[in-house]
């Protein structure tokens, strides 16, 4: 079942439920998949890829994440508690983002495999640490972990 299906399956269980939140974050997360779908020139009847889905849901989670700071930054907390809601559902369709530990261990053999020796390229030693981790981890930590490698 791909993730396309299965959150359109959880539309269902979350009615049954009676789970507002839940239901709210997956009735969005379907028009959005649509959205998606018709920016790129299929019909809205077709379905994501995984991929294609986890772009979706990672921007989804990325504008609750912004909204959430800029709630707390107006002082509405009510409104931030509601994101951060939203945000635990959207969560848990991503797949789990690799440790620190395991991003240095990963860094340190590509560092040593492409013979970096000074921070002179860091921002193209970055970004080839991210394509070889492909999205299973966080773009911040990956660049803290390699700055934290050249001091």
């Amino acid at each position: 079942m791909t993730l396309h299906q299965s959150i359109k399956g959880g539309i269902k269980e979350a009615m049954l439920k009676k789970d507002s939140v839940r239901l709210g974050v997956l009735r969005g997360l379907t028009a959005a998949f649509t959205n998606e779908l018709v920016a790129k020139s299929r019909m809205p009847s077709d379905e994501l890829t995984d991929e294609e889905a986890l772009a979706v849901i990672k921007r989804a989670v990325k504008q609750r994440k912004d909204s959430i700071d800029q709630f707390m930054k107006g002082g509405r907390e009510d409104l931030a508690k509601d994101e951060k809601a939203e945000l635990v559902v959207l969560e848990t369709f991503l797949p789990a983002t690799m440790s620190k530990d395991e991003i240095r261990r990963v860094a340190e053999a590509k560092k040593a495999e492409l013979g970096i020796a000074d921070a002179s390229k860091l921002g193209q030693f970055i970004g080839t640490v991210m394509k070889e981790l492909k999205g299973k981890a966080a773009g911040a930590d990956v660049k803290e972990v390699v700055e934290s490698l050249f001091k």
